[in-house]
């Protein structure tokens, strides 16, 4: 390619060695421009992946659970007229998935699906001493349970291991009760109650969760909650966080369950995680948008400072379509050059931002990178717009008439 742009790439770089300001100039632009672009989507994309990270640290991506009771109405006579029916709702009763044990191998079958994990899960109270706290009592297969959310990455004390007669508990609700790992506590119900023994302790990363959860056997659960053999939800993880609610919707036609998936349950999420991308397009929108006009405005300088240049390139013998390339190859030249010098700046701020911005227990807010293939459109975008922005100017050069141009 380049010998076959031999003539133009020799013009383009001496046109751009003479303005050696103007060029300098408009690299850095150019430069800048892509750091700020290539900088802002690392660092949404980070932000992004560290918000969903948390957020769904300690939840499943898909629930299946089973359908709530239907509501029935109710008749209400009122004298001198008809019947009129009322709708009154039924109060939730604790219920099992039907077929649950059939249903896993199905789910773990799906290519999306990355772990299943059956839960029971109803509400409780944790005693020890005097001391009373109301919980969330979840009865979970450890096993499948730590690949849905990575139960055992969480403990910050103890061992996690949940054999019958033992449970482990968030980091806040041990702290309520004074507990450590290898301490006993009661768990009553509304049925009956189960002294455990504290396993582990655990970090959920929402201090709530961590003030109300305690996590058993799955058994254990069934007993405490008098669902023997049942299961309340099938909890899914999928390789894919961002496929959840096609699936989900697919499951719901499939199945008699009710499904929802973490978009529907975390809806504030979704609609802060889509008005940030928008966001980042449009500030990449307005970067790019200043960067073309930066370049062509150069270029067109350029064209007037070398009319008489191109002037006498055309009576030389140079066709409009070789002055033209000389520019398109001018345009190219700044956009890659800059996108080169524009990339290793953001790896410079994103190594600033990660060295020098902390929380309060001194490791870094989240992680950034910016990904090769990020870096590689960033370039090549610049590089295209870098083309775009000589066209005009390249078209202004390839109509001068050389006898005026060269009497200037």
């Amino acid at each position: 390619m380049w010998l076959w742009l031999g003539f133009e790439w020799r013009v383009a770089l001496r046109f751009l060695r003479e303005g050696r300001m103007q060029t300098l100039l408009i690299i850095v632009g150019v430069a800048a421009g892509v750091a700020v672009i290539a900088y802002i989507s690392a660092l949404i994309s980070g932000l992004q992946s560290n918000t969903l990270a948390k957020t769904l640290g300690a939840q499943a991506h898909i629930s299946l659970r089973a359908p709530d009771d239907v509501v029935t109405p109710a008749a209400t006579v009122v004298p001198g007229t008809t019947v009129l029916g009322q709708v009154q709702p039924r109060a939730q009763r604790l219920r099992s998935v039907a077929n649950w044990q059939a249903l896993v191998p199905l789910l773990e079958a799906l290519p999306a699906v990355a772990g299943v994990s059956p839960m029971v899960s109803g509400a409780g109270l944790a005693l020890r001493g005097e001391a009373v706290q109301s919980i969330a009592l979840m009865g979970v297969d450890l096993d499948r349970y730590d690949r849905v959310v990575g139960l055992r990455a969480k403990v910050v004390s103890g061992s996690a291991r949940l054999l019958p007669g033992e449970a482990i508990i968030g980091r806040e609700l041990a702290q309520d009760l004074g507990l450590r790992a290898g301490d006993r506590l009661a768990v009553q119900t509304g049925s009956s109650s189960e002294s455990l023994r504290v396993t582990a302790l655990v970090d959920l990363g929402v201090k709530d969760l961590n003030r109300r959860t305690v996590i058993v056997p799955l058994r254990t659960a069934q007993n405490l909650l008098a669902l023997p053999g049942g299961a309340t939800s099938l909890d899914v993880t999928l390789h894919d966080v961002w496929v959840a609610r096609t699936l989900a919707q697919d499951l719901q036609r499939q199945f008699p369950y009710k499904v929802e998936s973490w978009q529907e349950s975390n809806a504030q999420l979704v609609s802060a995680l889509n008005a940030q991308s928008v966001s980042t397009a449009i500030i990449r929108g307005v970067v790019l948008a200043v960067v073309v006009l930066g370049i062509a405005s150069v270029l067109v300088v350029s064209v007037v400072q070398k009319r008489r240049e191109i002037g006498i390139l055309r009576a030389m013998g140079a066709t409009r379509g070789q002055v033209m390339r000389v520019f398109l190859v001018q345009g190219a030249v700044v956009g890659a050059v800059g996108s080169v010098l524009g990339l290793l700046l953001a790896v410079a701020l994103i190594a600033a931002f990660t060295t020098f911005v902390r929380g309060s227990d001194g490791l870094p807010l989240f992680n950034i990178t910016l990904p090769p293939a990020t870096a590689l459109q960033v370039a090549l975008v610049a590089t295209v717009c870098g083309v775009l922005a000589a066209i005009a100017p390249a078209r202004r050069a390839a109509q001068l008439d050389p006898a005026q141009a060269i009497r200037i």
